[in-house]
């Protein structure tokens, strides 16, 4: 009996250890089903095109991630199209450590990712390396070369400043087939250098360069084999002094902005429709038949830029619709124009605080009186330090224009408005002259950032309180008065069909009493 239970007893323990393990293994695969399903089965059975179709169609990041699920998915993250390295997506942003150790980090992340990358036919690459002040120069050309291939679209190069001076873009790897794919260059911090012999850029269609060493020559080189190009924006870029476009029939945007040794502009583009310009005002010529439809000039060291644009603009861009104009400065009054903007029909313009005293408001009648079609106008005083004429200090004249309709204007918005007698004087000209009006908005602020023109944060959601624009005391004295002439010169003049909009002061972020009813 004794040997018969030892055997009972052995068996009870072998089907309990056959159970537990029969048990664990249960558990481990529902505890861990990925592993587990990954052993039986990689996911469908699709040719390998189209997982890296779909691989194509995920951030890099996310590709990335899921890599490690099977053998299919690391195949077909090592051909994703798409490398795009910032701190942010190499998840160097989270680390706090030395900027050395950042770079350190940036330089061995890139540097693995485009090994198991070469040859797989990168069709964009951006590096964003503006954070990395000691990466090396030598990695960059050496990461360059393993993804400027045959079949690269989408280039991105953010350089540190340091770079801008040191680094010159090897234009090489732009010859032949390689460059001949390139849709969208964008270089910032270096020297590019492209000869006469670079015909390469053949589907290039944007082209940005901000902070670029380039001369007119050499961008000459390039914009003359870029037949494609649609979109070209050039900043900062201080050694081209005459900037000359050829005949490209494709290009319809061109933006140039504080290029300081820059002197002329002379665009033969037959299709140029919209043209952005911010620094000092210099000779322009957009062509002979110009189609340019939308302008927009800040011309913020330049007095007097609203005389130049009455006077010149309408012969220079004769087509424009829609038209931006910024001026640091007014020391005359605006004169009328002897072309009119025939096509015109929407107007911004904008004055810095830097205005003669007296500066006369009344004459930007003009623009109205010179854009026959003007639907929407808009119109921004920069507040800060401004001296002028108060309505109550003499209100005995009131100036009026000669009769001068407006029969298309129908949307009208001051911002910063305030009791100037001539503001308030061609307020009244627009309410009486402006038969088609439908809402006319007057806001004490012009808040530079906000870009909408919704005002104040007691009436945008979007806002929390104490973000509105920051006020002298002088300011919010001023708006009181501001409110005070409205309710005596103007009210009374707003048309019964006219929607008057009056924006005052936020209640919540300044000190404003409301005496006179109006809504913050």
């Amino acid at each position: 009996m004794g040997t018969q239970q030892r055997e009972r007893r052995r068996h009870r323990h072998k089907v309990q250890a056959r159970d537990e393990s029969l048990t664990s293994t249960h558990k481990a695969k529902k505890c861990n089903p990925l592993r587990v399903k990954r052993s039986r089965h990689s996911g469908p059975n699709l040719p390998e095109d189209i997982w890296c179709h779909i691989h194509s169609l995920l951030s890099m990041r996310d590709s990335a991630r899921i890599a490690s699920v099977s053998h299919t998915f690391l195949r077909s993250w090592r051909h994703h199209p798409n490398l795009i390295f910032t701190k942010e997506t190499l998840g160097l942003k989270r680390i706090a450590c030395e900027e050395g150790d950042i770079s350190r980090a940036f330089t061995s992340e890139v540097d693995q990712i485009l090994k198991k990358h070469s040859g797989t036919g990168v069709k964009t690459l951006e590096l964003d390396i503006f954070g990395c002040r000691y990466l090396n120069s030598y990695h960059l050309n050496a990461w360059l070369q393993i993804a400027v291939t045959p079949g690269i679209e989408s280039l991105t190069l953010e350089l540190p400043l340091k770079y801008e001076e040191g680094y010159s873009f090897p234009c090489s790897l732009l010859f032949g087939a390689n460059g001949n794919s390139i849709q969208h260059l964008h270089l910032t911090h270096c020297a590019f250098r492209p000869t006469v012999g670079i015909g390469c850029l053949r589907s290039l269609t944007k082209l940005y360069l901000n902070k670029v060493h380039i001369t007119g020559e050499e961008l000459g080189y390039l914009l003359s084999n870029s037949l494609a190009l649609e979109q070209f924006e050039l900043s900062y870029c201080s050694e081209i002094i005459c900037l000359e476009i050829p005949c490209l029939e494709r290009l319809s945007c061109l933006t140039v902005s504080h290029t300081t040794r820059l002197q002329m502009i002379e665009s033969k583009a037959p299709n140029l429709s919209a043209f952005v310009f911010d620094g000092d005002l210099l000779q322009l010529s957009l062509g002979q038949s110009s189609q340019v439809k939308n302008l927009n000039m800040d011309c913020t060291n330049e007095s007097n830029f609203l005389c130049y644009a009455i006077t010149n603009l309408p012969y220079i861009v004769p087509e424009v619709e829609t038209m931006y104009l910024s001026s640091i400065g007014e020391m005359v009054n605006t004169p009328m124009a002897a072309a009119k903007f025939l096509h015109l029909k929407y107007l911004e313009v904008y004055l810095d605080a830097d205005l003669s005293i007296g500066y006369d408001y009344l004459s930007l009648v003009s623009f109205l009186d010179a854009s026959p079609v003007l639907e929407t106008f808009l119109f921004g005083v920069d507040q800060s330090d401004m001296i002028f004429d108060s309505v109550f200090a003499d209100a005995s004249h009131m100036r009026q224009m000669p009769e001068c309709k407006h029969d298309r204007l129908k949307n009208v918005t001051i911002l910063g408005f305030f009791s100037a007698k001539s503001m308030i004087e061609l307020t009244c000209h627009i309410l009486e002259n402006s038969t088609s009006l439908e809402c006319i908005t007057l806001d004490m602020v012009l808040d530079k950032d906000d870009k909408d023109h919704f005002g104040r944060c007691s009436v945008n959601p979007t806002l929390k309180i104490g973000q509105c624009p920051n006020l002298t005391d002088e300011m919010i004295l001023e708006a009181q008065d501001a409110l005070m002439a409205i309710e005596i010169y103007i009210m009374g003049k707003v048309p019964s069909a006219v929607k008057l909009d009056i924006r005052g002061l936020c209640c919540h972020c300044h000190k404003f009493h409301e005496s006179l009813g109006f809504a913050a």
